[in-house]
């Protein structure tokens, strides 16, 4: 389980003016729940999920795994206990294999084999893969469903992805869904939580959180909020940019 607390966040400008980009967030992600959120560009969303990952540190609240608070632990320390996250923009590693990368997502000794598995559960032909090097000879595509690869061969206990639709083409993104769709099938103990504007992602949320100027405005079951969304009026949708590919 995920427990988000009173989570603030604050920035100081080039000119000295403090603005919260996140503000005071409660958010509770049970055991096998796969919670969507959403809301307008600029709303803090990202920033929650980096957050909630550790690459940012808040200013004010709490965010508990399993109820152990993590607050104050870095990046490593959370993945350890089970915490797995996917960037918007993949990273890239020269002179890495993608063999080597989900054996180090792994965190244990996987063979060839089990590695290729990985590979093909996103839809990516593994003999084609498995010692190519993560770098820019990659599509955006291709990157997306590799570092995918990596945070199912850690089988995080929390999974974060942050707009996963981020720069990929609409073969990639449809291959996404039936990755995401799966994996809300198979969850049982865990718990995904994915940042995301695309209503076909949304469609398959067991609750959708919308988060707007740093705040979450709405926050319920998919069959409730989800209406709400869809039923914008045309100005309001262009605000939300709810998008359909």
């Amino acid at each position: 389980m995920l427990e988000l607390r009173g989570i603030s966040f604050d920035v100081v400008d080039k000119d000295g003016v403090k603005k919260s980009i996140v503000k005071d967030v409660d958010l509770t992600v049970g055991d096998g729940r796969f919670v969507v959120v959403t809301g307008p560009n600029g709303g803090g969303k990202s920033t929650l999920a980096k957050l909630i990952a550790g690459i940012e540190t808040p200013t004010a609240g709490s965010i508990l795994m399993d109820g152990v608070d993590v607050t104050a632990k870095s990046i490593t320390e959370r993945a350890r206990m089970g915490l797995g996250f996917a960037f918007q923009q993949p990273v890239r590693f020269k002179g890495i294999r993608v063999l080597d990368l989900l054996r180090i997502a792994a965190g244990r000794e996987l063979s060839l084999a089990h590695a290729c598995d990985f590979l093909s559960e996103v839809g990516l032909c593994a003999k084609n893969y498995i010692k190519r090097e993560v770098n820019a000879s990659l599509s955006g595509g291709e990157l997306k469903r590799i570092e995918i690869a990596t945070v199912l061969a850690r089988k995080p206990r929390i999974a974060i992805f942050d707009e996963p639709e981020a720069g990929i083409d609409l073969w990639s993104f449809n291959n996404l869904i039936t990755i995401f769709a799966s994996m809300r099938s198979a969850i049982k103990d865990s718990s995904i939580v994915v940042i995301s504007h695309q209503e076909r992602i949304l469609n398959i949320a067991d609750e959708i959180a919308v988060m707007k100027q740093g705040s979450i405005e709405k926050l319920g079951p998919r069959r409730e909020i989800f209406p709400l969304l869809t039923s914008l009026d045309e100005a309001q949708a262009s605000c939300l940019k709810v998008k359909t590919l």
